[in-house]
């Protein structure tokens, strides 16, 4: 449990996309350790799902992407963070859900920023992973921060606004691309987008990429010809297949890493 959990638990865990696991309503924020396969790394990499800040994919965008690190050495953490609330009944947030995917009125409307109980979950992470930093066996200069979609939003929050706490390296995947304050010690970021996601119509250009460029600092950028928003770790077959290593490899250039990454056989 992080150092900001409180209130009380009303959290709903139900099934989403193919049947993995999601939650929604979340008022506890909690933090889940992966612990390396083999021998470890030094850096350490939090992730948080996306949803909209309505909800949370943990399966889809946090524990197999957790997996995939600690198969490859790199320990690493899971964040649930809060979320904005939705209605307690199921169908009821199904149906709204839908009404506001369609553009039809709904009780749900995603923030245009990240949510100030998000980003103060997201720095809670960051310095509990560098305090226990000895006792997780990291280098607590090497915690990077990765999320997908508004676990991307909440990463950019982080690298602009984190101050002394923001990551060592950041990972915003199918994130907002529009601008960014980019600081002038900002972190070596990575980002990974679809051709055919929604996300790129809402602003011309390539803008997040452009901030990063103008401000001089490091930046990797991945676009893949189609896989749509949501991709996750990216499925066998397609064209963002593949795009973890592309990750680990840049982390590696990054010298993030100490020794060539162990993989589970």
């Amino acid at each position: 449990m992080l150092p900001t959990a409180s209130g009380a638990d009303r959290e709903i865990w139900h099934r989403s996309d193919g049947g993995r696991l999601a939650v929604r309503n979340v008022t506890r924020p909690t933090l889940t350790a992966f612990r390396p396969v083999g021998t470890p790394q030094p850096a350490a990499v939090i992730i948080a799902p996306g949803g909209a800040f309505l909800g949370l994919e943990m399966d889809k965008e946090g524990w197999a992407a957790a997996r995939w690190f600690a198969d490859h050495g790199i320990t690493a953490f899971v964040l649930k963070y809060r979320t904005l609330p939705t209605p307690q009944d199921q169908k009821t947030f199904v149906a709204e859900l839908d009404n506001m995917i369609a553009g039809r009125a709904s009780v749900l409307a995603p923030p245009n920023d990240t949510p100030a109980p998000a980003l103060a979950d997201g720095i809670a992470a960051l310095r509990y992973v560098r305090q226990h930093a000895a006792a997780y066996g990291i280098d607590p200069g090497r915690v990077g921060f990765m999320g997908f979609s508004a676990g991307g939003f909440l990463t950019r929050s982080l690298v602009e606004r984190g101050g002394a706490d923001r990551p060592d390296f950041a990972a915003p995947i199918y994130p907002n691309m529009g601008p960014m304050a980019v600081p002038a010690d900002a972190p070596p970021m990575f980002v990974a987008i679809a051709a055919d996601d929604f996300l790129l119509a809402r602003q011309p250009g390539l803008a997040l990429v452009d901030s990063y460029r103008a401000a001089k600092r490091p930046i990797e950028f991945h676009l893949f010809s189609t896989g749509g928003h949501g991709f996750g770790t990216g499925a066998a077959g397609s064209p963002e297949e593949g795009w973890m290593d592309l990750m680990l490899r840049w982390m590696r250039t990054q010298g993030l890493l100490a020794v060539t990454p162990a993989v589970r056989p």
